[in-house]
């Protein structure tokens, strides 16, 4: 396993990137956080006091790979993927980017509590308003046990230096399926150039045989057109979110049935509706 780096953009020291951070975004993997953390990447990109700052927590050995990069190994593809990370940082005008470097298998299947303290650590020291994360109805295993070490994390830390607000991001599943009341809706109109440039960066996956760059843009267009069925269109992109808020410093145990309750709140409303239209 390979060593884990903080990258300052701005070379700066990491206490600095650090402690400056307000945003923070933590993914299983390199270009998670320009897909499902963008909202805070980009209200921070136009801001003069507020940073994004990310963590990844996978070394991408298990990414897709086809075209020019087919033959590629996995120390290589390793090399390739934390590189365009650094890249994204830079465009992105990060405060920083940690890469934690672990194997996908190693957080399928924990053994011992190394992720959890990284995680910890991480957070103690830059003590973000704002975390974004995977959200519990991802369908990647990956996802949901960074998601499960983020929160487990959070509740190690004394109530004073936890988030303010947590957000479960759209990833390997969309959102368009919660309750609109209970939607947390991301405005990130007007920065597609922005969200272009980000996700560009990441070739080895795009040209590699996944086309994340068209995929999240378009979603993100759905999520603002879908959003409303009798209005006209009020913003032009959206990302979707489940709120997790009210889980900060809760055990990870109370995710199930926090995420099935929407789920069964989608199921009834689905249930009236059909029971609705075949009684008329």
């Amino acid at each position: 396993m390979r060593a884990p780096e903080i990258y300052i953009p701005d070379g700066l020291p990491p206490e600095t990137g650090l402690s400056r951070t307000t945003h923070l975004g933590i993914g299983a993997h390199q270009d998670d956080l320009e897909f499902m953390a963008f909202h805070g990447i980009a209200e921070c990109f136009y801001s003069a006091d507020r940073w994004f700052g990310g963590v990844i927590c996978t070394d991408g050995k298990g990414s897709s790979r086809k075209g020019p990069y087919a033959n590629t190994s996995d120390d290589e593809l390793c090399e390739i993927r934390m590189r365009e990370q650094r890249q994204a940082a830079d465009i992105g005008r990060y405060s920083f980017v940690a890469q934690l470097m672990y194997p996908s298998g190693s957080i399928v299947r924990p053994q011992g509590t190394a992720l959890v303290e990284e995680l910890r650590e991480l957070l103690a020291k830059t003590c973000p308003e704002v975390v974004y994360t995977h959200n519990p109805a991802d369908k990647h295993v990956t996802h949901i046990r960074v998601l499960v070490a983020v929160m487990e994390a959070i509740k190690q830390l004394p109530a004073s230096g936890r988030p303010q607000r947590l957000y479960g991001c759209e990833g390997w599943r969309g959102l368009d399926w919660l309750d609109d009341a209970e939607k947390i809706v991301m405005d990130v109109s007007g920065s597609a150039h922005l969200a272009s440039a980000l996700v560009g960066v990441f070739d080895s996956q795009i040209a590699g045989g996944k086309r994340y760059d068209l995929a999240v843009a378009g979603r993100r267009k759905a999520n603002a057109t879908f959003l409303n069925a009798k209005q006209g269109d009020a913003i032009s992109d959206a990302a979707l979110a489940i709120d997790l808020t009210p889980l900060i410093g809760a055990d990870p145990s109370e995710l199930l049935p926090f995420t099935l309750k929407y789920v069964d709140r989608l199921r009834q409303n689905i249930q009236d509706h059909l029971e609705n239209s075949l009684s008329q």
